[in-house]
């Protein structure tokens, strides 16, 4: 931890706006998915930094891959710990729960599926599918890993199947001023958390919402771990580099495919810095280039 919080602050003059290299190093050993950066293999990695264009913070972000999987670690400021999603919170006045207004601390990849690149943006022109990463706090994090989704943007509304539901695509404008049509599909499978219900009877004042449970299919191929330690977040993802699945990207050690990153999710909304928290209002990333180094 000590070795990255160093680098944070070395290279925080000379950020910049334009492509970004990601080197990813091949390295023997792979690392443990655990939200510990002290494995081995981060010594070797090569950090970039990248501005979180919603926040305006600096995010550290480090690649490594063996034979079968690609590794990331991230790290990141954040003053608070946010580890509760829309809690059950008690109301003397009512004398029952009611959903608080938490909300968890999270973290985005959003890899370009076409073959050509594109404006990941979910306020570009152009049309795209891509592939996300959505590490939650309180939603994946206890289970280990990130829940495995799909954005598609394009200029026609859209009603997806995803799994036993269906999702409607919701509208945004560009930065030119078309109207484009987000959606925001799960992959096939079940989520790494279960809602818990209501409750009737009280016991704390704040009780979670959400328990971990295993996740199935094409939405448990993200592995991740955080923890947040001492006002940043440290988080471990890791993949397959070729799943297999038709709702993945495909990694292959001689393609450099494009990317981008947030620390807040990306809904769309309205971009609001006066709020407490910038859940929903993510901004992708500068754009990134991921390489596989032999």
């Amino acid at each position: 931890m000590r070795r990255l919080l160093v680098l944070f602050f070395l290279f925080l003059p000379v950020l910049a706006q334009a492509e970004i290299s990601v080197n990813a190093i091949r390295v023997a050993t792979a690392p443990v998915v655990d939200g510990n950066n002290s494995d081995v293999a981060w010594a070797k990695a090569k950090p970039v930094l990248i501005t979180d264009q919603a926040a305006h913070e600096t995010i550290l972000l480090s690649a490594v891959y063996t034979a079968q999987r690609v590794y990331f670690l991230v790290l990141y400021p954040d003053k608070a710990e946010n580890p509760l999603h829309k809690p059950w919170g008690w109301d003397d006045a009512q004398g029952k729960y009611l959903e608080a207004a938490h909300r968890e601390d999270t973290f985005v990849f959003k890899w370009n599926m076409m073959d050509e690149d594109v404006d990941l943006s979910n306020f570009a022109d152009n049309d795209y599918h891509a592939d996300v990463w959505y590490w939650k706090a309180n939603r994946s994090n206890l289970a280990g890993f990130a829940d495995d989704k799909m954005h598609i943007l394009s200029s026609g509304k859209k009603k997806v199947k995803t799994g036993q539901e269906e999702e409607n695509s919701i509208p945004l404008r560009s930065l030119s001023g078309k109207v484009r049509y987000l959606s925001r599909i799960s992959d096939t499978g079940t989520a790494p958390y279960q809602k818990v219900a209501r409750p009737q009877v009280k016991t704390n004042q704040v009780v979670s919402r959400f328990f971990p449970v295993k996740p199935t299919g094409s939405r448990a191929d993200v592995q991740a771990k955080g923890r947040w330690v001492s006002g940043f977040w440290v988080v471990e993802f890791s993949r397959k580099l070729k799943t297999g699945h038709a709702d993945d990207i495909q990694f292959s050690l001689d393609q450099s495919p494009l990317f981008g990153v947030s620390i807040f999710s990306l809904y769309g909304k309205d971009l609001d810095v006066t709020s407490p928290n910038l859940y929903g209002m993510g901004r992708i990333s500068e754009p990134l280039r991921l390489n596989f180094m032999p």
